[in-house]
């Protein structure tokens, strides 16, 4: 499979090249500069603690070389505490709704783990955007929009494995590959699936991933499962769902253009990362085990609009978590209430 998405990758590369001499049209070079900023207060009834943070501080920059050559390039000054390069890649577009894309991005895996922050519905990601289906890497894919009555996007791409900051003394034999295609039937209906290959230690694992959504008349609603799969019973089978309702309610107020109430359950079993452990700590002599217990959550609020030219919104969220009787929540991962202001520019 990966020799297969490998060859196709190199044959559009080199079919770009011809199309790239032909470009003399004048282009506007001038470059794009985008942020997102999110600052929130959470408070744990349980604990009886809260806490403020920055979840969100990402600057990037894209634009246009030629007609047919773009780029992007992102960073994240406040991933969880730390400076993370998100995006750094070039994107070739030789000819219409054909694009080949080299460099570090986020993998054609999932509806929501795709969603930057600033797309997001709730305060705090799904589980299967944040444990289970969340990955960047380092790769190249090619994608391409056809019609059919309505339009199809097919997208596939390999990727290292080396995740985002170990990639320069990194060889590998072995290819990760992801693959999705998203359906945008009439009347806002999507179907989107896709799969993915992934090897963090020594045992390739398998994802599977089906979703579909409503959005259109004011609503948006969604329904998204994913399925694990860890090579030779390494561990178990994951699965995971993510379901949401939502609705945008139009105001006629100075300040604010919309309020939306919305509503998310979503579910996962016992999770691994896929990675070896023995005593704690990363060990090639050790064993997988669980990284995040089997839990599910019911997440309500609203996220108010607010009517400025910088797209910016009020997320005011309550998070009502169901742990098994062995399962141990993490220290963030508890009941809570979230107010959190996300300002996009």
């Amino acid at each position: 499979m990966h020799n297969y998405l490998a060859s196709i990758v190199i044959l559009a590369a080199i079919g770009t090249v011809s199309a790239f001499a032909q470009d003399e049209k004048k282009v506007d070079r001038t470059p794009h500069i985008h942020g997102t900023v999110r600052g929130k207060y959470e408070y744990q009834p349980e604990d009886k603690k809260g806490r403020f943070e920055v979840r969100t501080a990402r600057l990037s920059i894209d634009g246009k070389v030629t007609n047919w050559v773009s780029y992007k390039a992102e960073i994240d000054l406040a991933d969880e505490g730390k400076i993370k390069m998100l995006d750094a890649y070039t994107r070739l577009s030789p000819f219409s709704k054909f694009d080949f894309t080299i460099g570090q991005m986020r993998v054609p895996f999932t509806i929501d783990a795709h969603r930057s922050p600033h797309q997001q519905y709730f305060a705090n990601r799904s589980f299967i955007a944040k444990q289970v289906g969340n990955v960047r890497d380092v790769g190249a894919t090619v994608g391409y929009t056809f019609n059919v009555g309505f339009p199809i996007r097919l997208e596939a791409g390999i990727f290292n494995g080396s995740g985002l900051t170990n990639q320069k003394d990194f060889w590998t034999n072995n290819i990760n590959y992801s693959a999705k295609a998203q359906i945008f039937f009439p009347h806002g209906f999507n179907l989107t699936l896709s799969t993915q290959k992934i090897k963090p230690d020594n045992i390739s694992v398998m994802m599977y991933d089906a979703g579909a959504y409503y959005h259109a008349h004011n609503w948006h609603v969604e329904l998204e499962y994913l399925y694990k799969h860890y090579d030779h019973g390494a561990f178990h089978p994951v699965h995971s769902v993510d379901a949401f309702v939502n609705y945008d309610i139009p105001l006629r107020n100075k300040f604010f253009s919309k309020v939306s109430p919305l509503v998310r359950y979503d579910f996962m079993n016992d999770h691994s990362d896929g990675i070896r452990y023995l005593d704690g700590k990363e060990n090639e002599s050790g064993a997988m085990r669980i990284t995040d217990y089997k839990r599910s959550r019911v997440t309500a609020g609203a996220t108010l609009s607010i009517a400025k030219p910088f797209v910016s919104d009020i997320r005011l969220n309550y998070e009502k978590y169901f742990y098994s009787n062995d399962g141990i929540p993490k220290p963030s991962e508890k009941d809570k209430f979230v107010i959190e202001v996300m300002t996009r520019f």
